[in-house]
């Protein structure tokens, strides 16, 4: 068989779905989402293939982290395999169906409507998202910047936070192998038109060795990590109005194994807005931001991974503002037309100390690049429908962005510093999207899509450099925003106890940002650098299966085929026909889950990673691996219930990189807890 035409790919449907309102209903395919049309819809009725996680399956998954969670979902994938467990954040940007060749995200992320991605970066902060809070997760893996704009490029994960309930108090306590314990809390309470719910979290973890054992040194060790976290909000619920306030703290600190080689971030994050919704309509205003510092060293390593010495400390401080307007008007019985503004301001900039062996006159020590990014976009939307079996959303969105006031400052060893002042740039984006759901009977529906979206680079991408091992990558201020043409289609089938859906899909990813591996170093040693690489072309397959044979059992199996090639790269010709890097063709979930208040909670998964590659060149392979999970779980009363969690059962070993060092995943490990509500 060919299997670029013809593999089946499978993708997890909700296995016990949740309302808006947090209720779970046990009808497949009633779940009612919000993220494919920015408007309420039941899963079966989107023209979007929608995926939900709910609470339950959140509650019963034997994965801690969010990013963890998020991997049950075949069409979901970071730049690294590795958990955040151990990886540093910049290379956890989120990708859906393979749209992903750098670490920067081409998915945005949304928490409770508003963007949650690094905002100099791009990358995603996965362990500040604790899932005691989280209600359920959406998934739309298609082109969506006709509705949410930059970052949208290849879809959107939304988290929804679960609502302000009167008086309720939830904690977790567990500790495990390699040294790890958490312990997490949330408490709500309502009174009249007021709620208000507080949450926080510690995370701590001895971690393990990541470098592969036939490679490591006496500098390399266990990656530890910890992080701390906590979350206020505010509401007030009178006449149609719900008027709220958010204030967010997060910490987060990485030792990578090695010598000189950690990460950390802190971020203080706030918001505020109102909604009325009254007689169909709904008004929704917001304003939110935040402040950030990040940091990392990187180690100079000896061949024989012996010694190693400072090489560079990193210093990235940014900060971000933006606001959203939106309103719903119902038109008649058959129109629902979204109207939307948003802007969005970043500021960052990073500065490398560098630490040279021998420092002389002409010896670069320091450099610093940064600038600042503005957005603008303004989108409509008009859900038709057409008939009781046939409803049609077209939409459309004029973005403009702007890179302005960016510099970049070198500082040499005589105290000398050169600062280049480096031009504007400024662009619009218009992007359209058209989808279409057909009822052919009450059992089999049809959907499909065609969309336009965007991608402009980050700040990060434009001026900041990084190191991943021994291998050095430039940035590049020339850059070009990606954008991409894309469709999906195919049927979708409910009965009682069974969900079935058959997605295809086609993308067309052109001026892709990608790190390119140079065929000369750069003077500053860099081996690769991001380009705009040209085209690339991401197809796939898609089915979701679920099946409820009785009400404590639910099955799932799921598989995602993608294949992701090259088309064009005029700067590097050689690439073309050859696959993305950090993308398999293959990710394969399959999980069973026995849950009977009475008896116990079991949950037995399986994740199957299909091979992929590290470079842009395709000469360092990363096999594939499947790997086993499992939970069991039981109520002991009076609100309290003991679980023991195991993750990789059989002890595989795997790679997750192979930049100049080969990294691996995680060992088997082990967690015993309880928790109470």
């Amino acid at each position: 068989m060919n299997h670029t035409a013809f593999a089946l790919a499978l993708t997890l449907v909700a296995t016990a779905p949740a309302h808006a309102d947090g209720e779970v209903s046990d009808v497949p395919g009633e779940t009612i989402v919000i993220t494919g049309l920015r408007l309420p819809r039941a899963v079966r009725d989107t023209p979007a293939a929608v995926t939900v996680i709910d609470q339950r399956e959140l509650a019963r998954s034997p994965l801690v982290l969010t990013d963890e969670l998020l991997r049950m979902l075949p069409s979901v994938g970071t730049f690294r395999r590795s958990s955040s467990l151990v990886a540093d954040p910049t290379s956890q940007g989120l990708n859906l169906r393979g749209v992903g060749p750098s670490a920067v995200s081409r998915a945005l992320v949304l928490r409770d409507g508003i963007p949650a991605n690094d905002p100099f970066g791009g990358w995603m902060y996965w362990r500040s998202i604790s899932p005691l809070g989280i209600d359920r997760i959406e998934a739309a893996p298609s082109g969506a910047s006709a509705l949410f704009g930059d970052f949208a490029l290849g879809g959107v994960v939304q988290i929804l936070s679960r609502p302000i309930t009167p008086r309720t108090l939830e904690a977790v306590i567990a500790g495990g192998s390699l040294e790890t314990g958490r312990a997490a809390a949330r408490a709500t309470h309502r009174s009249a038109d007021f709620g208000v719910a507080a949450d926080a979290e510690a995370f701590r973890s001895g971690g393990y060795a990541p470098i592969a054992a036939e490679q490591r040194g006496p500098i390399d060790g266990r990656a530890s990590s910890w992080h701390g976290s906590s979350g206020l909000r505010l509401e007030h619920v009178r006449a149609g109005w719900t008027t709220h306030a958010t204030g967010r703290w997060f910490q987060e600190s990485l030792e990578a194994g090695t010598q000189f080689t950690t990460a950390d971030v802190r971020t203080v994050t706030y918001g505020a807005g109102t909604k009325l919704v009254r007689d169909g309509r709904e008004l929704q205003l917001e304003v939110f931001g935040g402040d950030q510092l990040f940091r990392q060293t990187r180690a100079r390593v000896t061949p024989n991974r012996e010694t190693a010495t400072l090489a560079s400390r990193q210093r990235t401080p940014s900060n971000n503002q933006g606001a959203l307007a939106m309103w719903t008007e119902p038109v008649g019985k058959r129109h629902v037309i979204v109207v939307g503004v948003d802007g969005r301001r970043v500021s960052g900039t990073a500065t490398d100390s560098l630490s040279p062996p021998m420092i002389e006159d002409d010896t670069l020590i320091e450099r610093k690049a940064g600038g600042e990014q503005r957005f603008l976009g303004v989108f409509l939307q008009d859900a038709i429908r057409v008939s009781s079996r046939v409803e049609l959303a077209a939409a459309l969105r004029l973005d403009a962005w702007q890179n302005r006031d960016a510099s970049s400052t070198r500082t040499f060893g005589n105290g000398d510093r050169m600062t280049t002042e480096l031009g504007e740039t400024s662009e619009l984006e218009l992007d359209p999207r058209l989808g279409v759901i057909v009822h052919a009977t009450d059992v089999v529906s049809v959907r499909g899509s065609v969309y336009r979206a965007f991608r402009a680079p980050t700040l990060n991408e434009l001026y900041r450099p990084f190191q991943v091992g021994t291998v050095l990558t430039a940035a590049n201020d020339a850059l070009r925003p990606e954008t991409l043409w894309g469709a999906e289609a195919g049927p979708q089938i409910v009965l009682p106890t069974v969900v079935v859906r058959a997605t295809a899909f086609w993308n067309q990813l052109d001026d892709a940002i990608a790190n390119v591996t140079l065929e000369t170093p750069l003077p500053s040693g860099a081996t690769r650098q991001r380009q705009n690489l040209g085209g690339a072309r991401v197809a796939g397959l898609e089915l979701d299966a679920s099946w409820r044979p009785a009400p404590a059992w639910i099955a799932t199996i799921a598989h995602t085929f993608m294949d992701g090639k090259v088309t064009t790269a005029p700067a590097a010709p050689t690439l073309v026909g050859k696959r993305l890097p950090q993308d398999p063709r293959f990710r394969t979930t399959a999980s069973l889950t026995f849950d009977d208040a009475r008896f116990a909670t079991i949950s037995a998964q399986m994740r199957h990673l299909g091979r992929q590659f590290e470079d842009d060149q395709q000469t360092q392979s990363i096999g594939s691996v499947i790997l086993f999970d499992a939970r069991i779980g039981r109520t002991l009363g009076r609100g309290v219930s003991i679980f023991v969690s195991g993750q990789n059962l059989f002890d595989r070993r795997y790679l997750v990189g192979r930049a100049g060092i080969d990294t691996e995943g995680a060992p088997r490990t082990f967690e015993i807890g309880l928790a109470y509500r």
